[in-house]
């Protein structure tokens, strides 16, 4: 019997960084520039031992209060990065810095000045995304891209926070290749904040791409391609 028969996550992380490196070879990218965060959110902690096991070192979780029953159970063991991909409320913004290592879902300059406050009362500086909202759906959060630039030049301003990119979430789409406008936009708007304010994204982490869109994700410059689904399953 197969390793991967008994941890069937571990064939589908197999399958799906085979498929990374597919996408990034067919657009001259190396597959080793791309993180494959997988989002753990609603899975048990067994799932996640699973994947670690696998190789995996960065999770997502959506949710301050469901990672308080996970990050805890690892921080003494594997120490994987945790990401907060999930709409973070205000009176959760402590909790949040103390729990994870970055948080990808900014999408004020009032959010980004609570992290900073919280993250300098803890001693730490944590990495933050700039979430931009490129579909104009209600049920999503995100700055629009009108927005993004006074923003950044609140954050430069912030100690406790680093910028290091931008995340967005698009509409669904059957066909993936009709996501792909959506991820050339947020690259090209990347693009344009870094050449208007060298160094203003840090590490330039462009995070999209789900479980039915990250090939396309990637051959838009994806840095960090977010997988739940196509790991662990169907919620």
């Amino acid at each position: 019997m197969s390793r991967n028969s008994v941890n069937p996550i571990a064939g589908n992380i197999q399958h799906i960084r085979e498929r990374i490196t597919l996408a990034a070879e067919s657009c001259g990218r190396r597959p080793e520039e791309i993180i494959l965060l997988a989002i753990s959110k609603t899975f048990p902690r067994e799932a996640i031992t699973e994947a670690l096991a696998a190789g995996i070192r960065q999770f997502g979780e959506s949710r301050a209060q469901e990672a308080e029953a996970k990050i805890p159970h690892f921080a003494e063991t594997a120490k994987p990065e945790w990401h907060l991909i999930g709409h973070l409320q205000s009176n959760k913004t402590r909790r949040a810095v103390e729990l994870f290592d970055v948080i990808q879902s900014v999408d004020s300059a009032k959010l980004a000045a609570r992290i900073s406050q919280a993250a300098l009362e803890l001693g730490k500086t944590i990495p933050i995304l700039l979430q931009v909202d490129l579909g104009d759906e209600e049920t999503k959060f995100g700055v629009t891209p009108d927005e993004v630039r006074g923003i950044i030049e609140a954050i430069s301003d912030m100690k406790g926070v680093r910028l290091d990119g931008l995340m967005t979430l698009p509409p669904y789409f059957e066909n993936q290749e009709e996501a792909r406008p959506f991820f050339y936009r947020l690259r090209e708007l990347g693009e344009k904040l870094e050449t208007e304010r060298s160094g203003c994204l840090g590490k330039r982490h462009l995070s999209m791409g789900m479980s039915h869109d990250f090939e396309a994700a990637i051959r838009e410059g994806a840095t960090i391609v977010r997988v739940g689904t196509a790991i662990f399953g169907i919620r």
